[in-house]
This record gives C-alpha cells, sequence and structure tokens, in this order.
C-alpha cells in the first residue's frame, strides 16, 4: 500500500491515494494503519479519491474533482476534518493532482465542499461559518467544566477555563464526559485560557482539544474554528480573526459574516510502502 505522511501543527495523517476508489478501506484496516506502535502511526487516514468514485463525494462530484474521505484513527467516519483538508490539499499540489491557481481549489467532504488556497508557506481552507448553538458541559477529572456546542460540520464543545485552572494540566488521557442529549454521535472537546495580546488579530487563545474518535491530538482545525467564534463572541464580536495556539503550533482563523477560514502550516514528511499483517 503506497502512502505519505503529512501533518498540520501536529496533527497527523496518513495520505492514501485511491483515485479511482479500488482500494478495500475498513474500520480494522485503518485502525491497524494508525496504530503507533504497529502500525504507521496518525490521527486518521485521508484517502485521496475522485469525488465520482465514491459514494459519499459523488453527489459533489459537479463541484469539485477530489473527495477527502476522512477516518479517525479508531476507524470511526468524521464529517469534517480542518488541518486534514489543509495536508490533504498540500499532497493533491505536491503529486500534481491539482495546479495552484487565483482560485481557491474545491475538496468534497463529508460535510460540503471547502475551498482551499495557498497563503505563502501556509495552506488556508475556506469552510462553514462554526454556529453557536446551545449551552453544554464537560466533566474532566471532578470538575465540570461549562461550554458552548458549535456546529463547523463535526460536533465541538468549547470550555473556557475559569481563572487559576491550569490548561497545561488538565488529565486528557481520558475523554471527557458530555451529554448524550446534546452529542449524541460524541463530539470534539476543546479547552482554552485567553492568551498575551498578539499584534494584528482580534484575539489569542490557547487551546487543548480531546477529539471524538482519536483521543488528544496536538491540533485540531475544526476546533481552532470553533474556539475563535467563541472567542469573539465573548469580545462581542461578530467578525474578526483569532490566533489560536496548539500544543503543535499555531493557527490563524478568520471568521467572516458568511464563512472561516482556517489557516497554517501543512507539510508532507515521508512516503513509502506500507506492509500490514493480515
Amino acid at each position: 500500500m503506497e502512502f505519505t505522511k503529512g501533518h498540520g501543527t501536529g496533527n497527523d495523517f496518513v495520505i492514501l491515494p485511491d483515485p479511482d476508489g479500488a482500494l478495500d478501506l475498513t474500520p480494522e484496516l485503518v485502525a491497524a494503519i494508525c496504530d503507533r506502535r504497529r502500525g504507521l502511526g496518525g490521527d486518521g487516514v485521508l484517502r485521496v479519491v475522485r469525488a465520482a468514485k465514491h459514494a459519499d463525494g459523488a453527489a459533489l462530484a459537479g463541484e469539485a474533482e477530489w473527495f477527502m474521505d476522512y477516518w479517525n484513527s479508531d476507524g470511526s467516519f468524521a464529517e469534517m476534518c480542518g488541518n486534514g483538508a489543509r495536508v490533504f490539499v498540500r499532497y493533491l499540489l505536491a503529486t500534481g493532482l491539482a495546479v495552484p491557481s487565483g482560485d481557491a481549489l474545491p475538496v468534497a467532504t463529508r460535510a460540503g465542499v471547502v475551498r482551499a488556497r495557498v497563503d505563502g508557506d501556509a495552506i488556508a481552507v475556506e469552510m462553514r461559518r462554526p454556529r453557536l448553538y446551545d449551552a453544554s458541559a464537560a466533566a474532566l477529572g471532578g470538575l465540570t467544566l461549562p461550554g458552548t456546542a458549535v456546529d463547523v460540520g463535526n460536533p465541538h464543545l468549547v470550555c473556557p477555563l475559569p481563572a487559576g485552572l491550569d490548561l497545561a494540566g488538565l488529565d486528557l488521557t481520558r475523554a471527557p464526559d458530555v451529554d448524550p442529549a446534546v452529542f449524541p454521535n460524541g463530539v470534539n472537546v476543546e479547552f482554552t485560557t485567553a492568551g498575551a495580546p498578539v499584534a494584528g488579530v482580534d484575539a489569542h487563545v490557547l487551546m487543548r482539544v480531546h477529539e471524538r474518535g482519536s483521543a488528544e491530538t496536538l491540533s485540531c482545525g475544526t476546533g481552532a474554528c470553533a474556539v475563535a467564534a467563541v472567542a469573539l463572541r465573548d469580545a462581542d464580536r461578530e467578525t474578526g480573526t483569532v490566533a489560536v495556539d496548539v500544543p503543535g503550533g499555531r493557527l490563524t482563523v478568520t471568521v467572516t459574516p458568511d464563512s472561516s477560514w482556517l489557516s497554517g502550516p501543512a507539510l508532507l514528511i515521508a512516503t513509502g510502502t506500507l506492509t500490514l499483517p493480515t
């Protein structure tokens, strides 16, 4: 099995080229590939397949040639992955499957079509505007932390920490408990604290995340968008730009009246052939 390994601010993915949808990808195979000791290791798998050749992408084939078939590391599906989309586009450009132009490059996902552009050394992807829709809470290590439910094509719960609680000290080795009535399909949970002022942006936030289906990751692009939307709301702003620092680096989110742009580095680090035992 041919593969490429890539990451965006430490959110790492195994990229599998499968233009015609011939690969028999199963949850068990994905979990084996993403195993960090017995497999290649990754937060998820990005299968590169033509939209017309995948059942979940066929309806979008008229808008985008390529479908990002994204799987979490446990073998479950995810609707969308912001960092994954940026790494996916880096792969398309690096391999000549797409060419940069003045127009944004469309990519089909289970959350609809997203558009990407090269922004210097970074890749920026345009996604839906985050929708803040409910209040809820996460229980973690005896703490109950209030938060805001946010839809970015996939579900998020953003929990700003109260004063005196250290973000780095949170134990995210286990999934936070959440309300299944609000999140029947699970949720990505972000914990945040305010950062020092940063020039050129309207807010600066530090974030850690426990991702549904992948445990704690070094970064989460859609989570950064959700966090930015909450930070802007708390600053009484409808739009603006937010620097979001994650353990893997810095992402920049710009929320507009109609969408959100996620920008940051997207790197390809290895290619090769993967052989897994049956």
